[in-house]
């Protein structure tokens, strides 16, 4: 560990449903595929505070999946060129069972070396830990496992029409990329819809005249499912349907595929009982994936989801994650600084 690194730090460390602000947390040890980060900003994801909920992180584990910071230390198989300094973002196994220090809602994270994305100077920390875990689901569920669009790279051009349910979430509105109409459309959303219509699915089926073969589902209930189902074409023959969380799909004839990306750290891990092998595909595919969006990002062609930066660092996530299960955040990323977190915070929730 480099020599200017504390042995200890602050971090959200989890006990069943209860997440706090805890002191003196080991710094995590290198490890040969990983890279060393202090963190500079969090952004939080509805699978931070659903893993607290439904208890399924180590006594004592990390919480928290978005990060940027910059590098400190390089693992010794990490393939990407890093070096101390640069800045990065990226997506961690937060609330991990298996790895409990993998987190980064904390002062320093470890980080998958070959999954980060090198910031161009112009994008700020804050803005910059808004996308990660957001593109690696997108990275899955659009192009490689459920819908299988051509990659943004490849010359040839997908024809054919893609509904994406719940475009104004962080991660719907970066799969739209080259409840807020003038923001998904300005991301490039052809048409747009309310999903509280109640002939919301049939108008998109009439809008497209009965020929949508592919959709997205960022939400994964099962009234998004059945909403995606109506909009649907009734010829369901090539019909493929994506999902992030397990939702039986109430059509007939669809290829239907759950994306998880926790698989992409290629890594074993349990969860919720169940353990997952390492996926190598699954890491080749989101490295490949992850270096065609730093491209993009220097190039000034993704944009980030909208942020709001909230007060207190560590303390403030807390509260944020708080309000996120009590649906009072929409359309804006919760983002905090984590050299903001009150000195003697000992902030306790229960979700």
């Amino acid at each position: 560990m480099a020599s200017s690194v504390p042995s200890t730090m602050k971090a959200i460390t989890i006990n069943g449903n209860k997440a706090k602000v805890s002191s003196g947390v080991p710094v995590p040890k290198m490890r040969p595929t990983y890279l060393l980060a202090k963190v500079d900003s969090i952004a939080l994801n509805p699978t931070d505070w659903k893993h607290i909920n439904g208890k399924r992180a180590a006594e004592n584990g990390i919480s928290g999946c978005d990060f940027s910071g910059t590098v400190v230390e390089v693992g010794s198989e990490v393939t990407k060129s890093f070096k101390p300094g640069d800045r990065i973002a990226g997506t961690t196994h937060g609330a991990n069972y298996s790895q409990p220090e993998d987190g980064c809602f904390s002062e320093y994270a470890m980080v998958k070396g070959d999954l980060m994305v090198k910031l161009p100077d112009s994008l700020s920390f804050e803005a910059a830990s808004t996308f990660p875990l957001g593109v690696s689901t997108v990275g899955q569920g659009l192009y490689q496992k459920a819908v299988k669009l051509n990659l943004p790279t490849d010359p040839a051009k997908d024809g054919a029409s893609v509904l994406i349910y719940g475009g104004s979430s962080a991660t719907g509105s970066l799969g739209i990329h080259p409840h807020n109409f003038d923001f998904v459309k300005s991301l490039g959303a052809d048409s747009v819809y309310d999903y509280r219509e109640s002939d919301c699915g049939k108008n998109i089926n009439k809008d497209t005249n009965d020929s949508l073969k592919l959709v997205w589902d960022t939400i994964s209930l099962e009234s998004s499912a059945k909403i995606c189902a109506e909009a649907m074409s009734s010829d369901t023959s090539g019909a493929r349907y994506g999902s992030i969380l397990p939702v039986k799909f109430p059509k007939e004839g669809v290829e239907t595929t759950m994306t998880f990306m926790y698989t992409i750290f290629n890594d074993a891990f349990e969860k919720a009982g169940r353990t997952t092998p390492p996926v190598p595909e699954d890491f080749e595919f989101a490295k490949k994936f992850f270096d065609i969006t730093e491209k993009l990002l220097h190039e000034g062609k993704l944009k980030t989801h909208p942020e709001k930066v909230g007060q207190d660092g560590l303390e403030g996530a807390l509260q944020g994650m708080q309000d996120m299960k009590n649906d009072k955040v929409s359309g804006k990323k919760l983002v905090y600084r984590v050299r903001e977190t009150p000195q003697d915070s000992k902030a306790e929730v229960e979700l």
